[in-house]
């Protein structure tokens, strides 16, 4: 008698809206339950079965129930799907495709159908672009998705870049050139100074040379300084289609093994490329340094044709400088070029010592590969003194750019650091207290009150605080307007030495060309400027996720699971820590079952760092302890290891 009551139906709805509600994101576990983040703070356990509608990352609205005396959430709107467009792995079962997304979290097989136009080319364990089209949580019976592009086949070595580049939506091959790309478009007219002694020091494997150098001294004992860079501009017009390929690409994307490049390689690497001996048009600047390292006031900018006498090597000039090695300068003239440079650098370095920030010297790794994509070995390299003549070189070249723009324009490219906020400088005030370190939080916002912090941080020379003050750094930016950047230690800096390679500097070299010229020109837009940024971090995204990979499939074959190693702790999570192996550079994560076998006596404070044990602090960030790998694991692209105590 009371089905379809109305008077029935209505009190179901009203309870029904009066569950209470929570929305946050689904976290999975490899059980088959889950949780409901709400925020940093608060989860909701997600029962097995009610796992089974949603996926892990999925952003959802919940139904909060009491069951057995524990609350538990059951999905009830979908907000926003995890998956969308995504990559993965082809599973072929009686002539029935699926996909299985490549994420840590999402194992389960997704039932898929090719698109019309590539229905017959997958294969079990191919790699594939899909587009999820139904979920559960929209009232479908099952997750479909789509198959819309192949990227490669199981057997392809490559796999861990072409999947990865295909998930980032980064471009796997070099722009093409037509015929008319290759031509130089500009006729303005350029000082020869093809008979001056230039030379290049890059990379020994180098072919997209950007920058060359000349040094002379005058009877005064100042350095002169001339910085020649590559001239991509004068071949590429504003507003073209190549020119757009660029702004697109925005850089060139260097990964282990290989680049690819931002223009075509035939004027990346050949027609604007300084190779030695070739008579190649550039953007040349004279800076003059004087005797106590400071940069004068007096800088020109202007057009050239050069020709480099010479393609130097980073290991080589190193060694010739700290006199091991059996390499020698091919000529007097180039010997005498590197000897110039080499007190430009140490005079440079002083005087940054004093009046800005230097870097701090830091390890770098490089993976050796086969022709193949197979990896050899995982180098470890080292700043050189060659490496930091360039370096003071290209800083005195950027500081000159911005300083030119300003004065001329008052617009550009610049990259800028606003070192700390108010906040975050009272944060860093009170924490230094700790060490007897007294500062002034509104001197600690002012360039100079910045730059002194990290010259005593740089006296003291302790990881520790080093890495709790720099968590409290605002990150870098680009700017159209001159800004100041708080952890070089300048009042305005603009790039503008590698526009082969960054389409930031070419806009930079278009721009210092209508000084020269006295052409108008238009303001950079923010849109560009927000592109670049956006292009630069998932570059960056693209490179780390290639290198976790490379580094599973490489322990996994030299069979290093159960090997110790010394690492670096370079963070601490809510469940455990985060560590660089110093041999290699791989990172691992160790779990708090494998630091401490006793939970609840166990402690992670990701704020400050640490980690106590029965209240006891054991563990903080920088510290080097040594580990044991223990699971190697190639779906995730994670590597698990233990402390040994």
């Amino acid at each position: 008698m009371f089905q379809n009551n109305p008077l029935l139906t209505k009190l179901k709805k009203n309870l029904h809206a009066q569950i209470p509600r929570v929305e946050g994101i689904v976290k999975s576990n490899e059980r088959g339950f889950g949780f409901l983040e709400v925020d940093t703070q608060k989860s909701y356990f997600i029962p097995p079965k009610n796992m089974k509608k949603v996926m892990h990352g999925d952003k959802i609205i919940a139904l909060l129930k009491i069951e057995k005396d524990r609350e538990i959430v059951e999905p009830e709107k979908l907000i926003e799907a995890f998956l969308n467009r995504f990559v993965g792995k082809i599973e072929k079962k009686d002539n029935q495709l699926f996909i299985i997304p490549d994420y840590p979290f999402l194992k389960d097989r997704i039932i898929c159908q090719p698109d019309q136009n590539c229905i017959n080319i997958f294969q079990d364990g191919d790699w594939a672009i899909a587009q999820l089209i139904q979920h559960k949580l929209k009232g479908d019976h099952i997750f479909y998705a789509k198959l819309n592009e192949k990227i490669t086949h199981k057997d392809d070595p490559f796999i861990p870049w072409w999947v990865t580049l295909a998930r980032h939506k980064i471009d796997k091959t070099e722009p093409l050139a037509e015929e008319h790309d290759l031509i130089l478009k500009e006729h303005y007219p350029r000082k020869n100074l093809t008979d001056l002694d230039f030379i290049t020091i890059d990379n020994i494997n180098t072919k997209d040379i950007d920058d060359a150098i000349f040094v002379n001294e005058d009877s005064h004992g100042n350095i002169c300084l001339t910085i020649a860079i590559a001239d991509p501009t004068a071949y590429i017009k504003n507003d073209s289609k190549l020119d757009h390929i660029a702004l697109e690409r925005s850089f060139t994307n260097y990964l282990p093994g290989f680049n690819i490049p931002m223009l075509p390689r035939n004027l990346s690497e050949n027609l604007c490329s300084l190779r030695p001996n070739k008579c190649r048009p550039v953007l040349a600047c004279n800076i003059t340094i004087l005797k106590d390292g400071s940069l004068s006031n007096n800088i020109n900018f202007f057009l050239a044709w050069i020709k480099s006498k010479a393609k130097l090597s980073y290991d080589h000039v190193a060694d010739w400088i700290n006199k091991s090695g059996s390499w020698i300068p091919p000529t007097k003239s180039i010997q005498k070029q590197i000897l110039i440079l080499h007190r430009l650098c140490l005079l440079r370095i002083k005087w940054r010592q004093k009046n800005a920030i230097l870097f701090k010297d830091s390890l770098e790794y490089r993976f050796h590969l086969s022709e193949n994509g197979n990896v050899i070995d995982i180098l470890v390299e080292k700043r050189l003194i060659s490496h930091k003549i360039i370096e003071e070189c290209m800083i005195l070249a950027n500081i000159s750019a911005a300083n030119f723009l300003s004065k001329h324009l008052g617009f550009g490219i610049y990259s800028i650091h606003s070192g700390f906020d108010i906040i975050n400088a009272e944060h860093v005030v009170s924490f230094l207290r700790n060490y007897n370190l007294n500062f002034n939080a509104k001197e600690i916002t002012t360039l100079k009150g910045f730059c002194n912090l990290k010259r005593v941080l740089n006296i003291l020379s302790n990881n520790y605080i080093d890495n709790r003050v720099r968590r409290f750094q605002s990150f870098g930016d680009l700017s159209i307007l001159p800004g100041p950047h708080f952890s070089l230690g300048f009042l305005e800096y603009a790039t503008w030495t590698s526009p082969i390679r960054k389409y930031s500097d070419m806009i930079n070299h278009r721009l210092l060309k209508s000084i020269i010229h006295n052409e108008k020109v238009t303001k950079p837009s923010e849109e560009i400027k927000f592109k670049i940024n956006e292009n630069k971090r998932r570059n960056r995204i693209a490179e780390r996720d290639i290198s976790d990979w490379l580094y599973v499939i490489f322990f996994k074959k030299q069979q290093y699971q159960n090997k110790k190693f010394d690492a670096e702790i370079t963070d601490i999570s809510r469940n455990g820590i985060r560590a660089r192996l110093i041999k290699n550079g791989a990172y691992v994560f160790i779990p708090g079952i494998f630091i401490h076998s006793i939970r609840k006596e166990l402690h992670f404070n990701k704020e400050i760092g640490k980690v106590f044990i029965n209240n006891i602090m054991r563990y903080k960030i920088s510290d080097i302890i040594q580990i044991t790998l223990l699971d190697i694991r190639l779906e995730s692209r994670s590597i698990i290891a233990k402390i040994e105590c």
